[in-house]
């Protein structure tokens, strides 16, 4: 079966939004009175949101009152600097064009909220161009259970073996491969270095954006 529609991730996969949710974490640091993150370091932890990169910056055993605190404030400081440096991973730049090489319509799948989804997305300029948005609170369950895959598949009229699923993390692959579509490891993403993403159990590992097409290029040769 060919290649019906793409699916991404957000953070790490489609877009590279280290560099403000850094900034907010070491602006968060700064008001306790804490040293700042290094980026090298706390950019690797982006893909798990707010509550790890506060357990990064914090450490890893506060109270959950405490936790709660801290991640209400780190969101209500991001809702105001979503897209300062935030861009598009450089090779994937054709998706901007409807008419792009790869014929095969595109969406998004991310724990991210909606609130903060769809601004970023409309900033880059990507929200006219994208086809279905599913955000972390589209419904009650998250990545890695698929459903929020499949309602994506539902929205494009496809069956999950129709679409492949782009992701930087090992929740992604498992989401994808639950909701019984083919699936591709971004290893450009925020990946801690001891993790592997060979061992995932990817269709395909990109290393580069730039290399995506060809990756999927030849998984649509494959099912053809």
């Amino acid at each position: 079966m060919r290649i019906g529609a793409v699916l991404f991730d957000l953070d790490g996969t489609l877009v590279d939004t280290a560099p403000d949710l850094v900034a907010v974490l070491n602006r968060l640091l700064v008001e306790h009175e804490c040293p700042p993150a290094p980026f090298a370091i706390a950019r690797n932890e982006v893909s798990n949101g707010a509550l790890g990169l506060i357990r990064l910056g914090f450490g890893p055993d506060l109270p959950a009152r405490e936790l709660e605190a801290l991640r209400a404030r780190f969101l209500e400081i991001y809702l105001t600097h979503l897209c300062y440096e935030s861009h598009i991973f450089s090779g994937l730049e054709w998706l901007h064009d409807k008419t792009h090489e790869y014929s095969a319509p595109w969406g998004v799948v991310t724990n991210k909220p909606k609130a903060m989804t769809e601004p970023l997305l409309a900033t880059l300029g990507l929200t006219v161009l994208a086809g279905p948005v599913v955000s972390g609170d589209s419904l009650p369950q998250r990545k890695p259970h698929p459903a929020p895959l499949l309602l994506a598949a539902q929205e494009l009229r496809l069956s999950p073996a129709q679409c492949v699923y782009v992701g930087d993390a090992a929740r992604d692959i498992e989401a994808g491969q639950a909701a019984g579509m083919r699936t591709v490891a971004a290893a450009w993403g925020y990946i801690r270095p001891e993790a592997q993403p060979s061992t995932w159990g990817a269709d395909a590992v990109v290393r580069h954006p730039c290399e995506l097409l060809a990756a999927l290029d030849r998984l649509d040769s494959d099912r053809s």
